[in-house]
């Protein structure tokens, strides 16, 4: 039999959202970005550990349920349906899905017409509109288009006032320092570093040179020291522990 190898996702971390908070997640492709979003929302369980959470999270996207063939409209009655809103709830919340996908009389038409990031619209609107405590969003606010960034930058700030939480994984760095207000970098499964936008994109960014410019041994320094620094702030921080003489 040929040897088995067994290669980890994600390894042993602790990672803890309050409520209003949205924290982005960056990393590399095969970092665990998608694998913990998927652990949150359900859709995994996590070998080792466990995931808490204080309502269902909803994963943005809805694309088990919306079906090409059929209009854009039609996709935001069954999509909606598919979170538990009611048919009322869908008729109240209609023309605030349709201003924030931006897609105007393009909702009448086929969703198999769309383009990727039309398609995208409409699925974060759907899923904005359910006022979820917990959203996750995957990759989908990449669409290039600033007026739909600026809505959904709004629609955000919105769900987060409503003492909602918001995870945001994206590889655009602007993306995540507009719209987020703490961040998590994530490489080959272990947790790098954690904390304010700006310096952990800073950070990442001079990471990712290194790497393209063929610095293997100072990328990969660098990356030990960070999560070392944030291992030992962690430690510090840590509350203390009655222990029964």
């Amino acid at each position: 039999m040929p040897n088995t190898v067994t290669v980890n996702a994600l390894n042993e971390l602790s990672l803890v959202v309050n409520r209003g908070e949205s924290v982005g997640v960056i990393g590399r492709n095969g970092s665990g970005k998608s694998t913990l979003m998927k652990l949150v929302s359900g859709q995994i369980r996590p070998t080792h550990g466990a995931i808490h959470a204080s309502s269902t999270p909803i994963m943005l996207g809805v694309n088990a349920a919306l079906v090409p063939e059929l209009s854009g409209d039609q996709n935001v009655v069954l999509g909606c349906l598919a979170m538990g809103l009611t048919r009322e709830e869908i008729d109240e919340r209609f023309d605030e899905i349709v201003e924030v996908s931006g897609l105007e009389k393009s909702i009448h038409l086929p969703m198999k017409s769309y383009s990727s990031g039309m398609g995208s619209r409409l699925r974060f609107a759907i899923a904005a509109c359910a006022n979820p405590e917990i959203l996750l969003v995957d990759e989908a606010l990449n669409t290039g288009d600033a007026q739909f960034a600026a809505r959904s930058k709004k629609r955000m700030d919105e769900l987060r006032s409503k003492a909602g939480c918001v995870l945001l994984v994206s590889h655009s760095l602007d993306t995540i320092k507009s719209m987020t207000g703490r961040v998590v970098w994530l490489d080959k499964g272990d947790l790098i570093m954690d904390g304010d936008p700006r310096e952990v994109a800073k950070a990442y960014m001079t990471f990712t040179k290194h790497l393209s410019k063929g610095n293997n041994i100072t990328a990969q320094k660098m990356r030990s020291e960070t999560m070392a620094a944030m291992n030992k702030i962690q430690v510090v921080n840590a509350p203390l522990r009655q222990v029964a003489g």
